[in-house]
């Protein structure tokens, strides 16, 4: 590594005026799954290296306005295993439970997964079929925007210099909906998915038709991708094999992945179509299990 100034700041505030100072020449650390390995290979030379793990205020989990709130520093075993999330989101920590290894996931934390913008991970695809949002703060302000808007390219965020994920927060699923998240792993449980697909589905009162749906794949792109031409075809639809194929052939068409050790593109492209069918087969199955148990 090259040598670096480091900063270990105890409040927000303290926190993004040294991002200010420094701009894009910082880097911050929380769990430093990601930011350690780029740096030894010498993909990431910051100037400063600002760790926020003394930070107030950036690990809770808490329910708020029809939402769970997850703060930036909640690693992914606390995701994983939070009773909140467990009991109103349990497809989120499902998709946790199935990041990497026990140890990955004591370390990584939630914000520092996102900012680091990997298209192969697994949260930020069930977080964009949660149509989840990404809180930011800076010196002098703070926004909010989609999970869906978060991701440029690969390995890129919306993030600019001086920036700092605060929170993820995430609707809670409406009556009559069911969510999913599948993956294909064609080698071991804790490597990168071949496809991932998450979805959910939101019946009509019939518990029959489709009212809304939302599909999010990930590592067949360079970033992860919601998939509005398959969600369209959901809309007003009932259940059936020739819906569950226009879906995923929508999707096939959709993706645009690498050839690597996974798999080839064309055979990810193929992966994507099964996956798509696969994962609305259950979140449409969980969803009337919904209708029924609010009926």
């Amino acid at each position: 590594m090259i040598a670096f100034d480091y900063r270990a700041p105890r409040s927000l505030d303290e926190t993004l005026a040294i991002l200010q100072e420094y701009g894009d020449e910082a880097r911050v650390i929380a769990g430093g799954t990601a930011l350690v390995t780029m740096m030894r290979q010498r993909l990431a030379q910051p100037a400063c290296v600002v760790s926020v793990r003394g930070v107030a205020g950036l690990g809770r989990i808490e329910a708020t306005n029809g939402s769970i709130r997850i703060g930036a520093l909640v690693t992914h075993r606390e995701a994983e295993c939070s009773p909140l999330i467990q009991e109103r989101l349990p497809v989120l920590a499902e998709t946790f439970r199935r990041v990497g290894t026990i140890r990955i996931r004591h370390m990584a934390t939630v914000g520092g997964a996102l900012a680091h913008a990997d298209p192969n991970q697994d949260p930020p695809v069930t977080l964009m079929a949660l149509d989840a949002g990404v809180e930011v703060q800076r010196a002098g302000g703070g926004r909010e925007l989609p999970v869906a808007e978060f991701f440029r390219d690969y390995y890129e965020s919306a993030l600019e210099p001086g920036e700092l994920v605060t929170a993820v927060t995430v609707p809670l699923l409406p009556a009559a909906t069911g969510a999913s998240y599948v993956k294909f792993l064609p080698r071991t449980a804790d490597d990168y998915a071949t496809v991932a697909v998450a979805a959910t589905v939101t019946l009509e009162p019939d518990g029959e038709h489709c009212r809304e749906a939302r599909i999010a794949l990930g590592s067949v792109a360079t970033t992860p991708l919601r998939e509005r031409a398959a969600e369209a075809l959901l809309s007003g639809a009932r259940l059936g094999e020739r819906l569950l194929k226009a879906a995923g052939s929508a999707a096939k068409t959709a993706v645009d992945p690498l050839d690597d050790h996974r798999g080839s593109a064309a055979y990810k492209r193929e992966m994507t179509a099964v996956m798509v069918e696969r994962a609305l087969t259950q979140a449409w199955a969980e969803a009337r299990r919904a209708a029924r148990a609010s009926g």
